[in-house]
């Protein structure tokens, strides 16, 4: 009998695409698809069961199909269908709590995956340059998905202590990106002009969301030769962008506030349902967060194919060119410059455009 694998969130594009991608696997014998509500999208031949993680009746499940793996993937910033944020919560905490609980039970879990995210280190103005998987953040979250993802990475490490025969593995994902991306920072870089903090300009790291199906695949297998999948690990792709390069290559311009009118714009997005433009999403776009990726490559074995930069330029297509994208604005300063007043005023000694160079170059 090959693996059985348990996968909760199915109703979620990721979570619909890693269901899709474990049946592949020759160690795979069976997958359950899990979701309160019942997906959009084609779950190939696996077994779907409605319910809901917050209900005791996930034990049956684990129960009943003698699962051995179990991939929680349902912890995410944004809801499925209407629910709001408590709805949210409820499934990333007491859900996690209540899976856990019945996989503690299960005698045949003997692998255990939970998709995290780097939303555990916060954001804060004396946080180091460069988080590791120890390293403590130096203000916990008060709120939001920040503090689910640290409540949910709580109850995971009792769990290891109650079932030490069980290989946990917990991702702590950057922000995920890519062509069909669907989360609060997706939905912030799509609008048409991009609420900035006045005086910051931070740096983000962002993981494909191909990449992030294969380590979930590497997740939940065994162990390759070398390699160790139990433990906790960042994946992120290679590199950081400056969010004003984010709003350059998707040619969106910015508007720069001060820090109590981006609170205010956030609150003023949130009630017209355009991106939830939560307080942890502004200190992030205020502070920035960028971690370490050594143990994912040295202890997972797992190398992204797409880098931050990639992984942003995938991003960028799929969303279409902005108000001012940088072909449309080099072109207009081409003509700019061709014209009569702009060349008589690049022949006045001295003139040179900004930077030290000339406009036209300096555009490109």
């Amino acid at each position: 009998m090959g693996k059985v694998v348990l996968v909760t969130g199915a109703a979620r594009q990721l979570g619909g695409r890693f269901v899709r991608r474990v049946q592949r696997d020759p160690e795979v014998d069976r997958v359950v698809a899990v979701d309160a509500v019942t997906p959009g999208h084609p779950l190939g031949d696996a077994d779907f069961v409605r319910a809901d993680i917050r209900q005791p009746a996930i034990a049956r499940v684990l129960a009943e199909h003698s699962v051995d793996t179990v991939v929680h993937l349902d912890v995410s910033a944004k809801s499925v269908g209407t629910g709001g944020r408590t709805t949210v919560k409820e499934t990333n905490v007491i859900g996690t709590m209540q899976l856990l609980g019945a996989c503690q039970k299960a005698p045949s879990v003997r692998r255990l995956v939970v998709k995290s995210s780097t939303n555990v280190y916060g954001s804060a103005p004396r946080d180091p340059a460069v988080f590791t998987e120890t390293t403590p953040p130096k203000s916990l979250p008060s709120g939001g998905f920040a503090k689910d993802v640290v409540e949910v990475e709580g109850y995971v490490r009792g769990f290891a202590r109650r079932r030490p025969d069980v290989a946990v593995c917990v991702l702590r994902f950057a922000n995920i990106l890519g062509p069909e991306a669907d989360s609060p920072l997706a939905d912030y870089l799509s609008l048409p002009v991009l609420p900035t903090v006045f005086g910051y300009d931070p740096r983000l790291q962002f993981v494909h969301e191909d990449d992030v199906v294969e380590v979930l695949g590497i997740a939940s297998r065994e162990p390759r030769r070398g390699t160790l999948n139990s433990g906790t690990f960042n994946i992120a792709g290679d590199g950081v962008l400056l969010l004003s390069q984010c709003s350059r290559r998707l040619g969106r311009p910015t508007m720069p506030l001060l820090l109590p009118a981006v609170t205010w714009v956030g609150q003023a997005l949130r009630r017209v349902g355009m991106t939830d433009f939560s307080p942890e999403q502004i200190r992030l776009l205020t502070h920035g967060r960028v971690v370490s990726t050594v143990q994912m490559r040295e202890t997972l074995g797992f190398h992204p194919r797409f880098s931050t930069a990639g992984t942003f330029a995938e991003f960028a297509r799929s969303q279409g060119p902005g108000l001012l994208p940088p072909e449309a604005v080099g072109r207009a300063v081409d003509r700019l410059a061709a014209m009569p007043f702009a060349g008589a005023a690049c022949d006045v000694p001295g003139f040179t455009g900004a930077g030290g160079t000339h406009p036209t170059s300096s555009a490109r």
